[in-house]
C-alpha cells in the first residue's frame, strides 16, 4: 500500500468536507472534555472522602437547661454526669476505639460559633448557655463510630452522639450526581459524535464514488479504498481529543490547583499528576470511538 497516496486521499476528504470536519472536532472536543471533566470530579469526590472522613469527629452533646430531648430532662448535665462520659471514653471499652479527644465548654462553643458564623444575624440571639457542651472525639477509625454511640447514647447528661460524617454525605450525594449528570451529557455527546464522524464518511465516499469505482475496476483492494477514510474520521476526532485534553489540564492548573486549592488550603485536591492520567485515557476513547465509526461507515457504504 502506498503511504503517499493513501495521505492524499485523506488531505482531499478533509478539504472537500471541511465544516463536516470542524464539526466533527468541536462536538468531539465538547464531547471528551465533559468525559475528562467527570472522570475528574469523581475523582475529586474520592479524594475528599478518605481526606475528611478520615477527620470527622464524633461529638458527645451534653444536656443544657432548656433540653428535652435524649436523655435531657431541661437541666443542664452536671460535673459528675460530664465526668462519667469522660470515665467511659477513658474506659478499657471505648479507648482501643479513640485516638484523642477534648471537652469543649459553653463558652469555647460560643466562642466558635461566633467566628463560624461571624456574617450571620443568629450571633445576635445566641447565648453561651444556648449551646451544648462537648466533648469532641477522634476515632483511630471513624466508621467505627456505632460503637461510640451504642455506648454514651444512654449515658446520663448526654443529650446526643453525632457522627459528623452524616454532614458530609449530602454534599458528597451532590457532587455525585454533578458527576453523574456529566457522565450522561458526554455519552450523548460521544454518541453525537460518532454518528456525525460517520455521516460526515459517507458524504466523504459519496463525493468520491467516480474515484471508488475506478479504483475498483483497477483492483484496488477494499483495505487501500477504507484505509483514508478512516484515517479521516480518526485524524478530526484526534485533533477534538487534543483539545480535550488541553482544556482537561487548563482546568485543574488554573481553577483546580491555582484558584480552589489556594482559597481552600484546608482541602485535599487533585493534581496535574491525575490530569496526566486522564488525559491519555480521554484521547485513546475518542481515537477509539472514530476509527471504529469510521471504519463502519464505509464498510457498511462500500457494502464490504
Amino acid at each position: 500500500m502506498r503511504l503517499g497516496l493513501v495521505m492524499f486521499e485523506v488531505g482531499s476528504g478533509l478539504r472537500r468536507n471541511a465544516s463536516m470536519v470542524v464539526s466533527v472536532v468541536l462536538v468531539t472536543f465538547i464531547s471528551l472534555t465533559f468525559v475528562g471533566t467527570a472522570i475528574l470530579l469523581q475523582m475529586q469526590i474520592n479524594q475528599m472522602k478518605g481526606y475528611w472522613y478520615d477527620r470527622a469527629q464524633v461529638a458527645v452533646y451534653l444536656c443544657t437547661d432548656t433540653d428535652t430531648t435524649g436523655n435531657c430532662t431541661g437541666a443542664k448535665a452536671t460535673a459528675d454526669q460530664r465526668d462519667q462520659v469522660k470515665a467511659q471514653l477513658e474506659s478499657s471499652t471505648l479507648k482501643p476505639y479513640i485516638e484523642k479527644f477534648y471537652f469543649e465548654n459553653q463558652q469555647d462553643a460560643f466562642t466558635r460559633f461566633k467566628q463560624q458564623f461571624k456574617d450571620s444575624p443568629a450571633t445576635e440571639f445566641v447565648k453561651p448557655e444556648y449551646l451544648n457542651e462537648t466533648y469532641w472525639v477522634n476515632l483511630k477509625n471513624p466508621s467505627q463510630s456505632d460503637v461510640l454511640v451504642e455506648s454514651l447514647s444512654k449515658v446520663a447528661g448526654v443529650q446526643s452522639v453525632v457522627d459528623q460524617r452524616g454532614y458530609l454525605q449530602p454534599i458528597f450525594n451532590l457532587l455525585n450526581a454533578s458527576s453523574y449528570t456529566a457522565i450522561g451529557i458526554a455519552a450523548l455527546m460521544l454518541v453525537a459524535a460518532v454518528l456525525l464522524i460517520a455521516t460526515t464518511i459517507r458524504l466523504s465516499a459519496f463525493s468520491r464514488r467516480r474515484e471508488l469505482g475506478i479504483m475498483r475496476l483497477v483492483g484496488a483492494s477494499n483495505r487501500f479504498i477504507q484505509t483514508p477514510f478512516v484515517l479521516e474520521g480518526v485524524i478530526a476526532a484526534a485533533i477534538g481529543a487534543v483539545l480535550a485534553g488541553g482544556a482537561i489540564v487548563a482546568v485543574v492548573w488554573f481553577f483546580v490547583r491555582n484558584y480552589l486549592a489556594v482559597r481552600f488550603s484546608g482541602t485535599a485536591f487533585i493534581g496535574m499528576g491525575d490530569a496526566a492520567v486522564v488525559v491519555p485515557a480521554v484521547v485513546v476513547i475518542g481515537v477509539l470511538l472514530a476509527g471504529l465509526s469510521a471504519f463502519v461507515a464505509i464498510r457498511r457504504y462500500l457494502k464490504v
